[in-house]
């Protein structure tokens, strides 16, 4: 991604900060209510809320990956898409003739957001782990009750561990918290991190700059190197 593509969002942002102190400024001086003026600009900020809102929840259905509609696939599809928008409801209605999958949230505000996915071939097993190596460093985490259990993760190659670390804290923080996170602690799901790092979507990690490459924990191996025996003289 170029630096003009990633600077592009904080870029707009800025702009809409400096529309909304604009207005804030000149909407009293172009009337003499200020209840008028209040309104006016709250609408406006509902408006420009409403559409970023829009923007990211198509950015969103771009990137979720539809191999199939296989119930493992739609449920992956249904945590990504209620970690996302954990304070929505969200409705997915698959439709196999067409291969499609119709996609509903709807947030506390009223805001409704609709979409249908095609199915689309992800890509190969290959193709990702040349992703991780271009894009990711390798992150392996333990647990100070087994430390020589690794879970083989990945982390953005410009975040120190540390901060890796803080991002994995608040991704697991995140997750519990969510409905399908709550869900499953109403349905006696142990609250740990095994339970946490095999069952959170892959767009929670992505989006803290994390990859779980390996759903399930590797013993570290001792490594013994070769030795080449000595000839025995005849």
């Amino acid at each position: 991604m170029s630096k003009k593509t990633s600077n592009a969002p904080k870029s707009k942002k800025n702009e809409e900060t400096q529309l909304l102190a604009l207005l804030k400024k000149v909407l009293p001086k172009a009337t003499h209510d200020p209840e008028l003026a209040g309104k006016i600009y709250e609408a406006i900020v509902a408006e420009l809320r409403a559409k970023n809102q829009a923007t990211s929840f198509v950015k969103f259905c771009d990137r979720i990956p539809l191999p199939d509609l296989e119930p493992k696939t739609l449920d992956e599809v249904k945590l990504q898409f209620a970690a996302a928008f954990s304070e929505g409801d969200v409705t997915i209605s698959p439709n196999k003739k067409e291969k499609t999958l119709a996609v509903e949230v709807v947030l506390p505000d009223g805001s409704q957001f609709n979409t249908e996915i095609k199915c689309r071939a992800v890509a190969p097993e290959a193709d990702e782990e040349q992703e991780i190596v271009l894009k990711f460093v390798p992150f392996p985490v333990s647990l100070p009750g087994d430390p020589e259990l690794a879970w083989l993760l990945a982390k953005r190659e410009n975040m120190s561990p540390d901060e890796a670390g803080i991002a994995l804290s608040k991704a697991e923080e995140e997750f519990w918290a969510s409905k399908p996170g709550q869900k499953m602690l109403r349905d006696r799901v142990e609250r740990n991190f095994p339970e946490f790092i095999s069952r959170a979507p892959a767009g929670l990690l992505n989006e803290l700059g994390l990859k779980r490459h390996y759903k399930t924990p590797e013993p570290i191996r001792i490594h013994k190197g070769f030795t080449p025996q000595k000839s025995k003289k005849e």
